[in-house]
């Protein structure tokens, strides 16, 4: 089971969990809603900085393989141009 699978079981069944204990409490209504409310947004925002934390993890990854492939593309070119001149060397 990957990271990404067991997270969102475990957000999904604190959610559960606590909307259904809000539910059972023995609270006024409007209570209730407000404290179901206030469970949803802290839900909502719990997601959404897993979320931009997996975006963040993500652009890292790219930017590193970015600067990876231009460094990997000036060695390649740089030994290409040497060869070249050697070549050229070697005829004259």
């Amino acid at each position: 089971m990957n990271s990404g699978k067991l997270v969102t079981g475990v957000l999904i069944g604190a959610a559960a969990g606590a909307i259904l204990g809000i539910l059972f409490a023995p609270d006024k209504g409007s209570e209730t809603r407000t404290r179901i409310g206030k469970k949803g947004s802290d839900l909502s925002n719990s997601v959404r900085d897993k979320i931009n934390d997996l975006v963040d993890g993500i652009s890292n990854h790219y930017e590193s393989a970015k600067s990876e492939a231009e460094n990997a593309y000036d060695q390649g070119k740089d030994k290409f141009d040497s060869a070249k001149s050697d070549v050229r060397n070697s005829f004259s």
